[in-house]
C-alpha cells in the first residue's frame, strides 16, 4: 500500500537527490551570492539558503516515506545500481527499506529544524558560510549512510561526516573546544581504520561487497573464524560511533563543547550510523560472529546503561557543579546501551526495541539539546548548581513554557508510557528475556534485571533535573534576628539566596540573567515574621516563536510515536525478519 503512487523512476531521483542535494547546496553556500539573493545582510542570506536546501531534502525526504510501500517495507525500493570501479566490484548502490526510511527522514527533519533554528539565532563564531557549508555536508554523509547498500560506500559514507563534526566543534564550540574536537576526531579515525579492514576482509572473502547479497547469503560463504574477526573489526569501529562503554569518553567532551545545533545533529544521528550498520552489516552477514560476541556485547551494554546513569547521578547532586549538557550525553551512554543490548539479544523482538530506541532517543534527546542551548543562552551558563540556585520557582516561575517543555522531555527521556521512549527500552528487555537460539538464557535474563535497574536510575537522575532546574532549590531557612556580621548571601551567585534579614541590605545578584528588572506575574519567595520579603526574580524571555517552530515537531513526534507505535513497529519488523532469516521474508 502506498498513500501516493509514484513511478520508481521518481522514486530513485528522489533518494540521489536526498543523498547529493545537501553536497551540491554546501558547494554552492562557499560561491558568492547572486546579486539578487544578496539581501543586506550576506549572512542572514547564506543562513537562509541552509534553510533553503535542508528543507528541499526534508520535502523529498517526505515524499519518498509517503511514496514508500508500506505493503512490502522489507524490500527494497528507489534503487539505483551503477558499476563504479569494476575492478573491485563496488556499485553506486543505493536503496531503503523500512529500516532505513525513518532514520533517513529522522536526519532530513533534525537538519532542517537545526537550519532553522541556526537561521534565527546564528552561533557565535567565524563567518555562517562555513557553518552553512559543513553542516550541509554533515547531513549529505549522514543521509548517505543509511542510504548506501554497497560496503565501500558505506565506509565513506561513514567517514564523510568526521571532518564536518570536527570544525563544527573546534571553530563554533564552547570552551576546551579544541581538546573535544580532537578527542573525537582521534577515537572515530581509529576506530574507522579497524573497521575498514574488517569491510574488507567480508568483501573479499565473500567475492562481493553488495549489502544485499551479503545479507541474502547469511554468511553461508564466510568461515565462522573469519566472521568472528569481521564482527571484531567492524563491531570495534561501529561501538566508538555508538559509543559503547567504554569507548564512550569522547561523546560527554564533544557534547559539552559543541554549540546547540552541533549536539543536536551528534546525538540525533550520528550515534544512530554505529547501530544502523550492527542492524544492516553485521547481523545478517556474520551471524556466527555476531552470536559469539552477543553476551559480550549485551555485558557492554548493561554495563553502559548504569554507568551512564550513574553518573547523571553524580553531576545532578547538590554542589557537584555538574554541567546539563554533560548530564544529557551521559544519559545518551546509557539509552544507547539498550540499543546494544535488543541488537545483542538477536530476535526480532530485541532488534526492532533497538530500531524503535534509535528513533525515540533521536528525538527527544535531540529536543533535550535544543532545550539546554536555550536554558544556557538566557542564564549564561549550564551549571546545575548556578540554575537551580536561580530562585523564583527557577524555569517553572521564571519561563514557564520552557521549564514545561524541559520537563516534558525528561519525562519522555526516563521512559513514560505513552512517550516515544518507552516502548524501546521495553522491548529490548523484552527481547532479552527470550534471546536468541544458542545464546545464555540465564545470561540474557541477568542482563534484563540490570537493564530493567537502568530504567529506575534513569527516572531518579531525570526527575531530580526536573526538581532543581524547574522547580529551583528549597529557600533555606530565614533568619529572626538581624545579624550584621553576617556575610552577605549575594556574595554566593551560584548558591540559594536566603530572604534577607532587618536591617540588612540586598545586593543585586550578580549572575547574568539575574540583572534583569522584575515584571509583573513573578513568584515571590514566601515570608516569616520577622523578615523582608525577598525581591521578586526577574522574568526570563520564555520559548520565542522561532524556538516552538523548531521544538513542536519533535514534541509532537514523540507523542505521536508512544501513543501509535505501530506506525513504525510496522515498517522495520518485515524487514527486520528477513534479515535475520537469512534474506526470506
Amino acid at each position: 500500500m502506498t498513500v501516493i503512487d509514484i513511478s520508481p523512476s521518481v522514486m530513485q531521483f528522489l533518494l540521489a537527490f536526498i543523498v547529493v542535494g545537501p553536497l551540491l547546496g554546501a558547494v554552492a553556500a562557499l560561491l558568492p551570492a547572486p546579486p539578487g539573493l544578496k539581501g543586506r545582510n550576506p549572512d542572514q542570506a547564506v543562513l537562509r539558503h541552509g534553510v533553503t536546501v535542508t528543507g528541499a531534502v526534508l520535502i523529498a525526504a517526505i515524499v519518498l516515506a509517503v511514496g514508500f510501500d508500506h505493503d512490502h517495507p522489507a524490500t527494497m525500493q528507489a534503487t539505483t545500481d551503477i558499476s563504479w570501479i569494476p575492478a573491485l566490484d563496488v556499485r553506486i548502490h543505493l536503496g531503503i527499506d523500512g529500516i532505513s526510511l525513518p532514520l533517513l527522514v529522522l536526519t532530513a527533519l533534525l537538519t532542517f529544524l537545526c537550519a532553522l533554528y541556526s537561521y534565527f539565532k546564528p552561533p557565535a563564531g567565524p563567518s555562517p558560510k562555513a557553518f552553512v557549508a559543513l553542516v550541509l555536508v554533515l547531513e549529505s554523509g549522514t543521509l548517505a549512510t543509511f542510504a548506501v547498500l554497497d560496503l565501500l560506500l558505506f565506509f565513506l559514507a561513514f567517514e564523510m561526516v568526521l571532518i564536518p563534526m570536527y570544525f563544527l566543534i573546534n571553530r563554533w564550540g564552547g570552551d576546551q573546544r579544541q581538546a573535544a574536537a580532537w578527542k573525537f576526531i582521534l577515537y572515530t579515525l581509529l576506530g574507522s581504520v579497524v573497521m575498514l579492514l574488517g569491510l574488507l576482509l567480508v568483501g573479499l572473502k565473500s567475492g562481493t561487497f553488495d549489502m544485499v547479497a551479503l545479507a541474502t547469503d547469511n554468511g553461508r560463504g564466510l568461515t565462522t573464524s573469519v566472521q568472528v574477526i569481521a564482527v571484531l573489526a567492524i563491531g570495534l569501529g561501529l561501538a566508538v560511533k555508538t559509543p559503547m562503554w567504554p569507548l564512550h569518553s569522547w561523546l560527554p567532551d564533544a557534547h559539552t563543547a559543541a554549540p546547540t545545533v552541533g549536539s543536536v545533529l551528534l546525538a540525533g544521528v550520528l550515534l544512530k550510523m554505529g547501530t544502523y550498520g550492527l542492524v544492516r552489516i553485521l547481523l545478517p552477514a556474520a551471524p556466527d560472529g555476531m552470536r559469539t560476541f552477543a553476551p559480550y556485547l549485551a555485558a557492554f551494554a548493561v554495563v553502559g546503561i548504569v554507568y551512564g546513569s550513574l553518573a547523571c547521578l553524580a553531576l545532578a547532586r547538590t554542589g557537584a557543579k555538574g554541567d546539563l549538557k554533560r548530564l544529557i550525553a551521559y544519559s545518551s551512554v546509557g539509552h544507547m546501551g539498550f540499543v546494544l543490548l535488543g541488537i545483542a539479544t538477536m530476535t526480532p523482538t530485541g532488534v526492532n526495541g533497538a530500531l524503535f530506541a534509535n528513533i525515540a532517543h533521536g528525538l527527544i534527546t535531540g529536543l533535550l539539546f535544543f532545550l539546554v542551548g536555550a536554558v544556557k543562552d538566557r542564564y549564561g551558563t549550564a551549571d546545575l548548581d548556578t540554575l537551580a540556585g536561580a530562585t523564583g520557582a527557577a524555569l517553572y516561575g521564571r519561563a514557564p513554557r520552557l521549564g514545561a517543555l524541559l520537563a516534558f522531555a525528561a519525562v519522555a527521556s526516563l521512559g513514560l508510557p505513552g512517550l516515544a521512549g518507552f516502548w524501546g527500552e521495553m522491548l529490548t528487555l523484552f527481547g532479552a528475556y527470550s534471546p536468541a537460539e544458542g545464546l545464555s538464557r540465564p545470561a540474557f535474563r541477568t542482563f534484563m534485571a540490570i537493564g530493567a535497574f537502568g530504567t529506575l536510575l534513569t527516572a531518579a537522575y531525570m526527575l531530580i533535573v526536573v526538581r532543581r532546574v524547574c522547580m529551583g532549590e528549597h529557600a533555606l531557612p530565614a533568619r529572626t534576628t538581624p545579624d550584621a556580621s553576617a556575610p552577605s548571601a549575594a556574595s554566593a551567585p551560584d548558591a540559594p539566596q536566603p530572604p534577607a534579614t532587618p536591617g540588612t541590605p540586598q545586593t543585586p545578584a550578580t549572575t547574568p540573567a539575574l540583572a534583569a528588572s522584575p515584571t509583573p506575574g513573578t513568584l515571590q519567595a514566601p515570608t516569616t515574621p520577622g523578615t523582608l520579603q525577598a525581591p521578586p526574580a526577574p522574568q526570563l524571555a520564555d520559548v520565542q516563536p522561532y524556538e516552538a517552530a523548531a521544538w513542536t515537531p519533535l514534541v509532537a513526534l514523540t507523542v505521536l510515536a508512544g501513543l501509535w507505535p505501530a506506525v513504525l513497529l510496522g515498517l522495520t519488523d518485515p524487514a527486520v525478519q528477513k534479515l535475520l532469516s537469512g534474506g526470506k521474508s
